[in-house]
């Protein structure tokens, strides 16, 4: 296993790394489309907009498209392709709704506290998500995380996204780190690994997402590992 030497801050992604989207999500809409009362099997639902979901937001990440859109779009091409009619008024409520209810569900990925209550003690810890502030702070609080971080910046706040390398140099401008003795650990290859590369970080892919094998820094794909090489 490689040992990284010289690491002072270590830098996390949220969702997909710590806390676990997929599964609060799935509960949250197990909860919409029982409440809006939409006759259609959760799974079935799941398999159809996760995709979609995946797909708007790399268009917001790339900045082609904005938070509104985003929200609405996702849920209006799922439905669409679902054959489901809905009014405009009734997805934008879903929309509304399903950002509002997300944080209220809070599992974490597996050995998630185990891992940060071995790194709190050895480096400084952060957070650097693409999301939106106020829901990302809510997920942060409630999975009562936020203790074993010293700063938390997230893409709404700095303007831009990662793998864009000014949301990175903010994160070293206020947590007072140095690229060289920084570490990204985050499960998107694109926005997580080659975004903190590009920045000067060393980068760890926590391959939570079952991405294609690469050579642009070590993989792990349990959490825990992280012990066997910090």
């Amino acid at each position: 296993m490689v040992k990284f030497n010289g690491i002072t801050d270590i830098f996390f992604d949220l969702d997909h790394t710590l806390w676990d989207f997929q599964k609060n999500s799935a509960l949250t809409f197990d909860f919409l489309l029982k409440k809006y009362k939409i006759n259609i099997d959760l799974n079935k639902f799941l398999n159809i907009y996760i995709p979609i979901n995946f797909s708007y937001w790399k268009l917001y990440r790339d900045e082609k498209i904005t938070k509104e859109f985003l929200r609405y779009n996702r849920l209006k091409s799922s439905f669409e392709k679902l054959n489901i009619s809905l009014s405009d008024d009734v997805i934008n409520k879903i929309a509304d709704d399903y950002v509002i209810s997300l944080p209220v569900n809070n599992f974490l990925i597996k050995d998630t506290i185990l891992v940060l209550d071995y790194l709190r003690n050895k480096y400084r810890l952060h957070i650097i998500t693409n999301g939106f502030t106020e829901v990302q702070n809510k997920k942060i609080v409630n999975s009562q995380i936020k203790k074993y971080f010293h700063s938390i910046i997230d893409s709404e706040t700095v303007g831009v996204k990662k793998p864009n390398i000014k949301i990175f140099d903010y994160a070293l401008k206020v947590s007072g780190a140095k690229s060289k003795n920084s570490l990204m650990i985050g499960d998107n290859l694109e926005a997580d690994i080659l975004g903190a590369l590009n920045a000067g970080f060393h980068a760890i892919h926590f391959n939570n997402n079952n991405e294609a094998p690469h050579e642009h820094c070590l993989i792990l794909n349990e959490l825990k590992s992280l012990l066997e090489c910090l």
